[in-house]
């Protein structure tokens, strides 16, 4: 029997006095109600209401224990209020892992996109580069392009991101703007730790992979691309995160994109049985075309 129902009936029975009266408004028969009642008083040991044939009565235990319930079930009642009000409108903090290369002037519109609807969301936005523990560490989701996906998390598709292999106009030059797989054959390359440490670089579609020569390395996109800027070296980079240099010519794109790879983005995070309102609409709102939906293969 629920215990929880069971402290309800007992607090309407001494409320309204009545058995009966209680039984109608819990939706409960009179034999229900006094089952409740006799569970309630056999798990705390002590009687708590005086029964006559016309009246219903607290004892001094029973007066005691209403104190101490009310205040239970009204801080209870209140509680799911609060969950409700969470799961029904979007508000909070909602804290989210994301690749370094997000930190671009696309995905800043997104967000100014989806603060605009939601202004009671607070984003808290960790582009580390590390691969966090979202229950650990207390994140709600992370967007991840990696293709190992953990399968204790729920993936959720979200955009084909494209990949460019950029250079500045002066390097380009001085490699003689190459204009083949094997002209770039050991071109100067900035590589990314997590892909091509070693300056090989898988094509797929049948074609050779092609060797690049590393002269420097690292784990963060943002340097990659102002080292690239400077002339260093060639390297790839996600399009958004240099759409605005190809198109001021700062950089400029090397061989046809078709040759160059593309990646998934995810959004994953813990399976649980319901989302916040925060989470679903900016999970929805990154799927949806306003969002990054049109990217989608």
């Amino acid at each position: 029997m629920d215990a929880l129902l069971g402290l309800r009936v007992f607090c309407l029975v001494a409320e309204l006095k009545s058995f009966t009266a209680a039984a109608e408004r819990l939706g409960l028969s009179p034999a229900m109600t006094s089952k409740h009642i006799q569970r309630v008083e056999e798990r705390v040991g002590a009687r708590l209401l005086n029964r006559t044939s016309r009246s219903v009565s607290l004892t001094e235990a029973g007066m005691l224990y209403l104190n101490t319930v009310r205040t239970v079930l009204d801080g209870l009642e209140q509680t799911e209020a609060q969950l409700a009000q969470t799961l029904l409108k979007p508000r909070g903090v909602l804290k989210v892992s994301l690749p370094i290369w997000m930190a671009n002037p696309s995905f800043a519109r997104l967000m100014a996109a989806y603060h605009q609807q939601f202004p009671n969301v607070v984003l808290d936005l960790d582009l580390s580069g590390r691969k966090v523990n979202l229950v650990d560490e207390g994140f709600d989701l992370a967007l991840r392009v990696t293709p190992a996906l953990d399968e204790t998390l729920v993936a959720r598709k979200l955009a084909t991101i494209r990949f460019v292999m950029v250079g500045s106009p002066d390097l380009l030059m001085r490699l003689g703007y190459p204009d083949s797989l094997p002209a770039l054959q050991g071109a100067p390359f900035l590589a990314y730790t997590g892909v091509a440490p070693d300056g090989r670089v898988r094509l797929g579609q049948g074609l050779p992979d092609l060797h690049l020569r590393p002269i420097m390395l690292s784990g963060n996109e943002t340097l990659l691309h102002l080292a690239a800027r400077e002339g260093i070296g060639l390297s790839f980079m996600p399009y958004w995160l240099v759409e605005s240099d190809l198109a001021e010519g700062v950089l400029k794109s090397v061989l046809p994109e078709a040759l160059w790879p593309k990646v998934t983005l995810h959004a994953v995070y813990p399976n649980r049985s319901y989302l916040p309102a925060k989470m679903r609409s900016f999970l929805d709102f990154l799927t949806s075309p306003q969002g990054m939906g049109g990217l989608v293969d």
